[in-house]
């Protein structure tokens, strides 16, 4: 996405569904507890396409990001992807890590966990890079994996990398070089997440608990695959 007022808002690109189809690439997503408060509740705050080093007015949706955040007393934070305009992360090293995400979100109710997914211009960098763990030792709020669970007992919120299913992203003119390391041949790649998707619903048909997908790009549900 490249319309900048985009990057200003609360993308709140997230579903919640009873039935929703979570595609993931292996059996086994890997999965956090973050219980709720004593009282049941819980609150997070949700963004997308922000990582400018501050720039495009990121430093004052940070600002009154730190205030809600302190009303809300959140638990954590959720990113939907684009987190480093305009191409990504160059290396785990990358200073804009520091520049876009460490100087900028410094409110105190800031300080909880990040939770995040890659977007489509993540994945014009290295995107292996903000999967690394050298990044949250430089920063330990920071978790980003292509596909994981949050579990905070009353609900179970799904990350899911879903920007290599847009053909698009494998067809653009030569100037978007795109980092598919680790994804392999899109077919197959879209083949396989469908194959674990019908595997789980199988296995989760009777399970009531609330179910948040958090998806950059594509939602498929059950009536979609049958």
């Amino acid at each position: 996405m490249t319309d900048i007022s985009k990057s200003l808002l609360f993308t709140f690109t997230i579903i919640i569904s009873f039935g929703l189809c979570i595609l993931y690439a292996s059996a086994e997503l890997q999965r956090f507890a973050h219980s709720s408060k004593h009282d049941g509740a819980l609150s997070f705050l949700v963004l997308g396409d922000w990582g400018r080093r501050g720039a495009y007015n990121q430093s004052l949706v940070a600002f009154q990001m730190g205030k809600v955040g302190e009303k809300l007393d959140i638990d954590f934070v959720v990113s939907t992807g684009d987190n480093f305009y305009d191409n990504g992360l160059t290396s785990d090293h990358d200073n804009a890590f520091q520049e876009s995400f460490t100087k900028i979100y410094t409110a105190k109710s800031l300080q909880n966990q990040w939770y995040s997914v890659l977007g489509n211009h993540d994945y014009r960098g290295d995107a292996e890079a903000q999967l690394s763990p050298v990044l949250r030792e430089i920063d330990s709020r920071w978790l980003c994996l292509r596909s994981f669970i949050v579990d905070s007992e009353l609900v179970e919120i799904f990350f899911v990398d879903t920007t290599p299913f847009v053909d698009e992203y494998f067809t653009e003119p030569p100037e978007h070089k795109y980092d598919w390391r680790g994804i392999g041949p899109q077919k197959s790649y879209i083949s396989n997440l469908l194959k674990v998707c019908v595997d789980y619903l199988n296995l989760q048909m009777t399970a009531l608990c609330c179910k948040i997908q958090v998806g950059r790009v594509l939602i498929i549900q059950l009536s979609e695959i049958f």
